[in-house]
């Protein structure tokens, strides 16, 4: 089965007349219309679904929600704007990827879209946030619907590696089989990175998981 997209369009059919998705789209247009301001934009919100190549996903790196601050989050875990001042918890990702890979170049931006583009799904748990509101959108029924998405990758797929980073990532590890890989570590954010996380050589180890399957590596580089 080589062409993936039939199945996420398949997926994204059901899943949008299933109640809780009904539910949730209906409350992010409702705050909007009561001009609460969410994050990311609302054609941000299904990004990484949008620039994914399905037939190319070779790694799945879970977040938590978006960036909650003006103009941060769009629609990819982790990333910025290419004009936003890099985050800690992304500056953090990049020491770590420079402590693992020696040749990395920490860049002077945290759009990660170089990442996408090699097949890393920078997946959200949550998709959505309100300004200055950290956790606003949990239990809304994001979960569900990436609890299904991952789901939905473990059955189709295999070879996947999933990084969970911190404890709250760490509960999707009951969705994936051993067909695929999972690496956990604590989460990058200034609260945690020093219990495992600067020193957990996750991006080279990927790497030679994928080469073993015969897959090409992740190229880690952003610029």
């Amino acid at each position: 089965m080589k062409n993936k997209n039939f199945i996420w369009k398949k997926f994204f059919q059901q899943e949008k007349k299933k109640n809780y998705f009904i539910k949730l789209i209906n409350k992010i247009n409702t705050d909007i219309n009561n001009n609460k301001i969410i994050y990311p934009q609302k054609k941000y919100i299904f990004n990484i679904f949008k620039k994914i190549n399905f037939n190319n996903l070779k790694v799945v790196i879970i977040g938590q929600d978006p960036y909650y601050g003006l103009n941060q989050a769009n629609g990819f875990a982790f990333s910025v704007m290419p004009d936003i001042i890099i985050p800690p918890t992304l500056k953090n990702i990049y020491k770590a990827i420079k402590f693992d890979i020696p040749s990395f170049k920490i860049p002077n931006h945290g759009y990660l879209i170089n990442w996408v583009n090699e097949g890393v799904m920078l997946l959200n748990s949550i998709l959505t946030v309100e300004k200055g509101k950290p956790q606003s959108h949990y239990n809304i029924g994001w979960e569900i619907f990436t609890n299904n998405v991952i789901k939905i990758i473990n059955s189709y797929y295999k070879n996947i590696v999933f990084l969970l980073w911190g404890s709250y990532a760490k509960k999707k590890i009951y969705f994936i089989t051993s067909k695929n890989l999972v690496l956990t570590t604590s989460h990058p954010s200034p609260l945690s990175c020093y219990k495992g996380f600067y020193f957990c050589k996750h991006f080279s180890k990927t790497n030679k998981y994928l080469i073993l399957k015969k897959k090409k590596p992740v190229n880690w580089s952003i610029d």
